[in-house]
């Protein structure tokens, strides 16, 4: 095969990669609304939680199982996602996730028991599990090494906003109604409302998912190189037949890979997939999750009103949304290693924080902690600056890093592993929630705390800097 290939018909090569920046964007963007429905349909739960524990008479384990099926699905939407990318495609698995989108949004607005909604959850957790692993994927093999920080950083944009989003439908939709519990338009109660709201952005998905082109890296590993050239040019420019070279050799020709190809190593699984898999369940052990799926009944439980705890995590997921365009903007800069780190010493001081004030809390005739005065406020500020912390650092670098640290040839399955892991780590620290705030808030903050504290270790010992390296080289 011939080491330069021809410009497809009618190309003209251009001197400047720059120029194609704009095409770029706009490639990547339409493949980040699945990460905004990754965000959209894991959040959503959050206003419906008290409104669904009253009106199936549910346990705390029980709310917890339902709240965390879709968790149970997105590992296995993770898991699968890899093998299926790899045989039709990174923009066919979109249209795919786009449809379990789309079932599980309706199947929860019409759930009858906790018991089928926890079935329609876990659908939606397919598709969420699914564009975990496609999206970073995909962005990280469109995009130039000089762009491949901020456009992966896209993915935990979209996710933050669309937890924005979802957040938001719920409170305008408890506003209209009073609460979740009252029926709303057309006499539909309103947390089911709130799950049908996910259907517009789950079909403008695979609509969008049709018209992005696919991955040059995916077509050159299938032999389809002419295809892949006439991608490259739209956004490479000239350097697409060097490109398409360099993919060519670095995936040694048409090698679908295997669960073996992750083998090797002490701990029998080869060291760069063992620091993906513990990156991906740090993410979530640092607890960041519990403020997204239960901060309005946490909220309630110190004290404040259904409506006013749902306007607090609204200001959060905005606070999220802001730290994380920090962090696209600064990522190529300073690095992933140094944000990561930055990150770990202020979720643990925050979380910290938390442990202690819920931890020492009195507590009132329920049992609840009573947060009042200068501790409520701290309470308040704290979590936030959490969010902080974490929105710039181990929330956008880590889908950063899990997109870019594989070699070519095991890139989508050592991802989907890292994310299976990572969807296990959130479904066991959302399960585990209602009954660690039943034995107390300040036990919850304090395991939290700790694996801030293991993260900044992780991030000093394990991580390498990736910044500005090509793919090929990884």
């Amino acid at each position: 095969m011939a080491d330069v290939l021809d410009a497809p018909a009618g190309r003209r090569p251009t001197a400047k990669p720059e120029t194609h920046a704009g095409r770029i964007i706009i490639i990547s963007v339409v493949a980040a609304i699945g990460g905004f429905l990754f965000g959209f349909d894991t959040a959503v739960i959050n206003g419906t939680v008290g409104a669904l524990q009253a009106e199936f008479a549910a346990s705390n384990w029980a709310l917890g199982l339902a709240v965390s099926s879709a968790l149970i699905g997105s590992a296995i939407g993770a898991f699968s996602v890899g093998h299926i990318a790899d045989r039709v495609g990174r923009t066919r698995s979109m249209i795919v996730a786009s449809v379990m989108f789309t079932l599980s949004a309706l199947g929860s607005g019409f759930a009858f028991s906790l018991w089928d909604l926890s079935f329609w959850r876990l659908v939606g957790g397919l598709g969420v599990g699914a564009a975990s692993v496609v999206v970073p994927a995909y962005i990280a093999e469109i995009a130039p090494a000089h762009l491949r920080g901020r456009l992966a950083s896209l993915q935990q944009l979209a996710i933050v906003v669309g937890i924005f989003m979802a957040l938001m439908g719920d409170f305008a939709i408890a506003w209209a109604t009073g609460s979740a519990s009252n029926p709303g338009l057309f006499g539909i109660t309103g947390w089911r409302w709130m799950f049908f709201s996910g259907l517009p952005p789950a079909l403008l998905y695979g609509l969008g998912a049709l018209f992005i082109p696919e991955s040059p890296r995916y077509l050159v590993a299938k032999g389809r190189e002419q295809e892949a050239l006439t991608v490259l040019y739209d956004i490479e420019g000239d350097t697409a037949p060097t490109k398409v070279v360099e993919i060519r050799n670095s995936l040694r020709a048409h090698y679908t890979p295997r669960l073996a190809d992750l083998k090797g190593g002490r701990f029998g699984l080869q060291p760069i997939v063992w620091i993906g898999i513990v990156l991906a369940m740090l993410q979530q052990f640092v607890g960041i999750n519990v403020i997204f799926y239960y901060s309005s009944v946490l909220w309630q439980a110190v004290g404040f009103s259904e409506q006013d705890s749902l306007i607090i995590t609204v200001i959060t997921s905005v606070t999220n949304i802001v730290t994380t365009i920090v962090a696209i903007v600064f990522v190529d800069k300073v690095g992933r290693k140094p944000l990561l780190i930055i990150g770990s010493v202020g979720m643990a001081l925050t979380l910290g924080l938390l442990a202690y004030l819920f931890g020492t809390a009195p507590l009132d005739a329920a049992g609840r902690p009573a947060l009042q005065g200068a501790a409520g406020t701290t309470a308040l500020i704290a979590a936030n600056l959490y969010v902080v912390f974490f929105g710039f650092s181990w929330g956008p670098v880590v889908w950063v890093l899990l997109g870019e640290m594989f070699p070519n040839r095991i890139r989508a399955l050592a991802l989907s592993v890292a994310a299976m892991a990572q969807w296990l780590a959130n479904f066991l620290v959302s399960a585990t929630f209602p009954p660690l705030r039943a034995l107390g808030l300040g036990w919850a903050y304090g395991l939290y705390a700790a694996a801030a504290v293991f993260s900044l270790f992780f991030a000093v010992r394990y991580i390498k800097e990736t910044k500005g390296r090509e793919l090929e080289s990884m």
